[in-house]
């Protein structure tokens, strides 16, 4: 697939990584040249710079050839245009990043006269995610494949009870569960048997959902229910804005702490029954009259990553239970792990896994960018002909930085081992590093002779 994505922030770039390391054609635009360097230094893409949004640079791009367009500018109506403009010069699809609230009850609107395929709301999208994750009834992050029956949980090794100093292979109650990742100082391992498993590492654990928490439960972690009826948010931006709308629709009492005060004049006049309070949530003074951490939840999310991880760190110390911080910056995660932060949200991760999502349609049920993009989580409906049916899953040439984690079979779920045959028609969760990404296509999708793919690799 040929792809054209204008603008090269954060967001942008991780895109191209993915888009790239899924084998496609991709050429990015930006206006300045270090953002453009940045990019062109650590992937293999044509980049442009230039003002995407003037029709005479779209055409130097060649967008009529190209299958899709994304425009991830810094502003909304550009990206609308830019859309607009590479539809009507014959580009196949266009997906827009459109943030502004005042646009939420326009969105069809403007997709439908502007001709536009997809619109994304990362601001929106995070807020779902926190929202979520608030109102999920256990205490575990998990992300659900296959209708709910499969889950994939990561769980710090300093939480779990006599697993630290132990090889993977000599963990009980492994006979259901799988362990596909593990997250060590910020880098990705695909374990093995003999792998020595560190206190600080991050376990990433795929099963039947069930025998996920029993086994965590086995290793002495709580699978309490969470009853989270008050919520706390410190810093009143669009994703606090969602979040208190969408917490209020729940039944839960909402408090905002912003520090500028036109600010907290638009939430007041938009926030029904949410007290918004003007005010530093680095005052201890201040949080301690509004008995901030007599909440049952804190939400950290200003606009910069240290302020939350202070925010943080706060809340833990003053006995929270349940502490959320949103994170812009990948190698600021393994530091929120150590200070035993609940839940590390990454707004940019979140936005590409919906792009995602949606690019690839049909071809994946369902799909999560993992550790900063680093790895993604795929769950595939098997077709007949594809190479993983071919064999034993031993047998087969499949690359070590792809695993199959686990199959759903006649609504039985299965953990696959080497003797394991993948039959059509079974749901198969992967997980795979961003360098193996394109190896999926080979691997699950059965080869189409004289007949050009939709959106994966059409080169």
């Amino acid at each position: 697939m040929k792809v054209l994505i204008v603008g090269m922030g954060k967001l942008g770039v991780q895109l191209a990584e993915a888009f790239v390391y899924k084998g496609n054609d991709v050429t990015v635009v930006d206006q300045k040249q270090s953002a453009l360097q940045k990019v062109s230094d650590q992937l293999d893409v044509l980049a442009i710079q230039q003002n995407g949004v003037e029709m005479s640079n779209l055409g130097k791009t060649q967008v009529s050839q190209m299958d899709l367009t994304i425009a991830v500018t810094d502003d909304d109506e550009t990206n609308i245009l830019i859309c607009f403009l590479a539809k009507r010069k014959g580009c196949k699809q266009a997906i827009g990043r459109v943030r502004n609230p005042e646009y939420y009850h326009q969105i069809e609107f403007i997709k439908n006269e502007m001709d536009i395929d997809y619109i994304v709301n990362p601001d929106r999208t995070t807020a779902f995610e926190i929202r979520d994750y608030l109102l999920k009834d256990i205490t575990l992050n998990m992300e659900n494949f296959a209708q709910g029956q499969i889950s994939l949980m990561d769980i710090h090794v300093h939480n779990l009870c006599s697993v630290a100093g132990k090889q993977l292979k000599d963990l009980d109650g492994m006979e259901k569960v799988r362990v596909v990742a593990v997250s060590r100082e910020g880098k990705v391992i695909i374990p093995y048997g003999d792998l020595l498993i560190e206190d600080d590492d991050v376990l990433y654990l795929v099963g039947q959902s069930q025998d996920v928490t029993s086994f965590t439960a086995g290793c002495g972690v709580s699978t309490e229910q969470k009853q989270i009826q008050s919520v706390v948010i410190l810093g009143g931006g669009r994703i606090a804005y969602y979040l208190a709308r969408e917490l209020k629709k729940a039944g839960k009492t909402v408090k905002i702490f912003e520090n500028n005060h036109e600010r907290c004049k638009y939430l007041a006049e938009h926030l029904d029954d949410v007290l918004i309070i003007y005010g530093d949530g680095t005052d201890l003074t201040l949080l301690g009259e509004e008995e901030a951490f007599d909440a049952d939840a804190l939400v950290s999310l200003t606009g910069l990553d240290e302020e939350n991880l202070l925010f943080s760190l706060l809340a833990k110390q003053n006995g929270m239970k349940h502490v959320v911080s949103k994170v812009s910056r990948p190698n600021y995660i393994p530091i929120i792990e150590k200070l035993g932060v609940d839940a590390a949200i990454n707004p940019v991760t979140i936005t590409a896994s919906e792009i995602m999502r949606y690019v690839l349609g049909g071809k994946v049920a369902s799909l999560s960018l993992l550790l900063s993009g680093m790895a993604e989580a795929v769950e595939i409906a098997v077709q007949a002909g594809s190479y993983v049916t071919q064999d034993a899953l031993g047998k087969l040439d499949i690359p070590r930085g792809l695993v199959v984690g686990a199959v759903l079979r006649n609504n039985t779920v299965l953990i696959p081992n080497g003797e394991t045959k993948i039959e059509p028609g079974d749901r198969v969760v992967v997980f795979t590093l961003n360098s193996e990404m394109g190896r999926l296509e080979q691997l699950f999708y059965p080869p189409k002779k004289g007949r050009i793919r939709e959106l994966w690799n059409n080169r």
